[in-house]
């Protein structure tokens, strides 16, 4: 999302901001066992995030490490278990009906926000109403969303404008978070959430872009996912800060980048293994040439591909901690092919080939608008592409509006880092005609009998995912270079803390005090 989950989350990632880290080490692991497992439980777990929400209305939260802050107060409709399976939460069980245009949704009859108000079929529809008309960051997730209906107090139906294999998976994300309605109808949310998560949010032990407090609340009707008597979210934006404050045993959790890690693990911290996410690359947005014509010509998008040696920038830029992909589907999206692992191997001879054949002997150039966060590396792409004769132009962008201008058609590729999610999600993001990072909406015949098989789920869709994947990558839709190990440090001796799949940041229900 990286996302669309985590374009903000790369970004805030990239972005240097020094923030207040109050002294004083953390507590959890201290607590004592209250049953409902066998976890100890107590303490407090104290967080190291990149930034502070942009609001606690749940209409206008976001994914990766922006959804843990809201599941701290909201709960949400599924869970996502961390290998993504989904579980029931508030929503009990889920059918749909034979063309997967309506959902139904049985509900729990024993919740209810934290401002007495109950939670019922009607606060269901109250919070999806409020989220399409919030219109905020993840409203991609309502796409197919038209209408709600409470058939009884414990029972839902939503009708879609077209089967959408994504949207179990959205209710366990931000479209899932249920708010109570009457603070939805009092406009309250922004600063005061309200919900029927196991946690309060302390306004008062709270300070703006420095840190978030959470007390639990009693009576909570799940206590196996209530691990910790309170929760502390210290907003560290500077990746140094995050560094000393995992080593100084400040916070117990943070995510550092591949030449902090070692100072961590040198400190006594622990990385979670075997944790990727992201891939990170060029996306070739202009493959019909409006804005550079070299760009149409498949054969140039290829010898791009052929003329960068990938397991070379992923040592150099990236210390080796990452996997080289020639591929933009990760292993778990059910997209992934094996042999597209490596279907661009280093070959500078192909690569001269190919634009030779393509009448671009003499040289080419592309450009590339460069954020600080990406400046190394593309960087390195552009020393490797100059020695098949491919120029890149470094044009400077503006951070805070390098997502808008892409969408805006202002670039003819661009590098980030972007999300390996489900095969739907993904290609809603960045290859069907409709998706952000398409803008120029490029499609193809052999892309309008797939996309619409996966949209349809069920026997088949897989294949098609895969399928597409094949169609992307031998056209050079992208230049792939490595998917990227989250560096997901933690403290052993005060927390757990498991991996959650295809989230940046863990579940909280992932973190639990160490025994």
């Amino acid at each position: 999302m990286k996302s669309t989950t985590k374009l903000i989350g790369a970004l805030a990632a990239g972005a240097l901001l020094l923030s207040g880290c109050s002294a004083g080490g953390s507590d959890a692991g201290s607590g004592t066992s209250d049953g409902g497992d066998d976890a100890t439980r107590g303490g407090t777990l104290t967080l190291g995030q990149l930034g502070d929400v942009v609001s606690w209305d749940p209409s206008q939260a976001h994914v990766g490490h922006q959804f843990v802050p809201y599941q701290l107060v909201y709960d949400t409709l599924v869970l996502r278990e961390p290998d993504g399976e989904l579980s029931p939460m508030l929503a009990t069980e889920w059918s749909y009906n034979d063309d997967r245009t309506v959902l139904t949704l049985e509900l729990r009859d024993d919740v209810e926000f934290s401002d007495g108000e109950p939670f019922d079929a009607e606060a269901v529809v109250a919070n999806f109403e409020h989220f399409k008309a919030g219109n905020g960051r993840q409203a991609v997730q309502l796409t197919q969303y038209e209408s709600a209906t409470a058939v009884d107090e414990d029972t839902v139906e939503i009708t879609l404008a077209q089967p959408d294999p994504a949207f179990e998976f959205y209710l366990s994300q931000a479209a899932g978070l249920m708010a109570s309605p009457a603070a939805i109808e009092a406009g309250t949310l922004e600063t005061d959430p309200v919900g029927t998560g196991p946690y309060l949010y302390d306004a008062g032990s709270s300070v703006r872009d420095s840190q978030s407090v959470f007390t639990a609340k009693e009576d909570y009707w799940n206590p196996d996912l209530q691990k910790f008597d309170s929760v502390e979210l210290r907003i560290l934006e500077d990746l140094s800060a995050r560094a000393n404050a995992i080593v100084s045993g400040q916070v117990d959790w943070t995510t550092l980048d591949a030449r902090t890690a070692d100072q961590a693990e040198g400190a006594g911290m622990q990385i979670i293994p075997d944790y990727q996410v992201d891939w990170t690359g060029v996306t070739f947005f202009d493959r019909d040439g409006a804005i550079n014509p070299v760009l149409a010509d498949v054969r140039v998008r290829q010898a791009i591909n052929y003329a960068v040696d990938r397991e070379t920038l992923l040592e150099q830029l990236q210390l080796g901690r990452g996997t080289a992909t020639s591929q933009v589907f990760g292993p778990e999206s059910g997209a992934f092919v094996d042999d597209l692992e490596d279907y661009y191997t280093y070959d500078p001879d192909m690569a001269r080939e190919l634009l030779a054949e393509a009448g671009y002997e003499d040289g080419l150039e592309i450009t590339l608008p460069v954020i600080d966060g990406f400046a190394t590396q593309i960087t390195a792409i552009a020393q490797q592409l100059s020695e098949v004769g491919i120029t890149v132009n470094q044009v400077s962008a503006v951070p805070a509006d390098y997502v808008a201008d892409a969408v805006q058609r202002k670039f003819e590729a661009f590098n980030f880092n972007l999300f390996q999610g489900e095969a739907w999600v993904a290609i809603n993001q960045i290859i069907a005609p409709t998706a952000t990072y398409n803008p120029f909406q490029t499609t193809a015949p052999e892309l309008e009998e797939l996309i619409p098989v996966v949209q349809e789920g069920g026997e088949g869709s897989e294949a098609a995912a895969q399928d597409i994947n094949r169609y992307v990558t031998e056209n050079a839709w992208f230049l792939p270079l490595y998917r990227i190990d989250q560096i997901s440090v933690y403290d052993p001796e005060t927390i757990t803390v498991e991996a959650q799949i295809q989230s940046a940041m863990p579940s909280l229900y992932n973190f639990a005090p160490a025994e």
